[in-house]
């Protein structure tokens, strides 16, 4: 049995190293809306993930979790450790990863078409919402209302602002990187 190794191109890996490092950058400034901190992360993965695709979307992603988890203060709050994923918010850090999957899977199937892009982003912030709010829930013991009213609700009006940025600007990120010589 033959098989051959596929490298991950050079390119793909500086490009997903780049969207992590911003990723990184970004995400542990935020603002406290309770138990549930605002931070523009979300804005970061729907343009990681609608610029790189499915695949190295997510790896940008997976990639910013596994050194938060390893101590670097990259989640809100400029906090990191195990213990931060363990916590009340961790369902919606590792929610990240799905959110990441559809965005950039239906960024992939979209042809640039705005509509079916934007359903991917809403799609995977429906997803981010349900297991982050089913964790909270499970660590706090809050009632499904209660939980949705602190962590959902709030949040609408900032992802549905997210979601509008990101498609205006992926699109052309997305051009512009198909158009680098590197």
């Amino acid at each position: 049995m033959n098989r051959q190794n596929k490298a991950i191109p050079v390119r793909d890996m500086v490009y997903t190293a780049l969207f992590t490092a911003v990723l990184c950058a970004i995400a542990p400034f935020s603002i406290a809306v309770g138990p549930i901190p605002l931070s523009l992360a979300t804005l970061v993965i729907y343009i990681a993930a609608g610029t790189l695709g499915w695949k190295y979307g997510t790896l940008a992603v997976m990639l910013y979790i596994l050194l938060g988890a390893a101590g670097l203060p990259v989640f809100t709050g400029f906090q990191g450790g195990f213990h931060k994923i363990a916590g009340v918010t961790g369902g919606y850090i590792i929610g990240y990863i799905p959110c990441a999957l559809a965005t950039g899977f239906f960024a992939e199937a979209s042809g640039n078409k705005l509509r079916l892009y934007a359903s991917g982003m809403v799609i995977g912030t429906v997803i981010l919402y349900t297991g982050g709010t089913a964790w909270f829930m499970f660590q706090t013991g809050n009632t499904p209302g209660a939980s949705i009213a602190l962590c959902v609700v709030p949040f609408l009006p900032g992802d549905a602002i997210k979601i509008a940025i990101s498609c205006i600007a992926t699109p052309q990120l997305r051009n512009a990187i198909g158009k680098s010589k590197f």
